[in-house]
């Protein structure tokens, strides 16, 4: 059962669930992403970084500014999408996060950090970080 590892929720502010892990469909999602601007052997051994990390947070407002990223709107689809699940009590999965010597990038997940930053931007999120940095041999 997903736990809810959200911030003590405001009063009326409905609190953030998350699942306790990452949505398989989301390191497709990542892997396609990447693959758009790393080769796809680079892709294939981030997207096996992602999936071997483990879970942690940080807070929505860092990993935008990590990223260079500007959150979306209340009224992105995406956001609104993320917005129903909320309402709906139901989880959102955690977010994929890869960093290196050229920056960081949210891999999956943009919508999900804008959510948060938009309700809290001070809010935790859970998410995967993998180093993109590392020697083509590690992983």
């Amino acid at each position: 059962m997903p736990k809810d590892k959200s911030r003590k929720a405001e009063s009326g502010q409905v609190p953030i669930k998350w699942e306790d892990d990452v949505a398989g469909h989301d390191y497709a999602a990542a892997h396609a992403y990447l693959s758009i601007k790393l080769t796809e052997s680079a892709t294939e051994k981030l997207v096996t970084r992602l999936r071997k990390a483990k879970l942690t947070t940080r807070r929505a407002n860092d990993i935008l500014r990590a990223s260079g990223l500007t959150a979306a709107p209340l009224d992105d689809p995406g956001v609104v999408k993320d917005l129903i699940k909320v309402i709906e009590g139901k989880p959102l999965s955690p977010v994929l996060v890869v960093g290196g010597a050229d920056g960081t990038d949210i891999a999956d997940g943009f919508h999900r950090v804008s959510l948060v930053y938009r309700i809290d931007p001070y809010g935790d999120v859970p998410l995967k970080l993998a180093d993109a940095g590392r020697p083509a041999g590690d992983s």
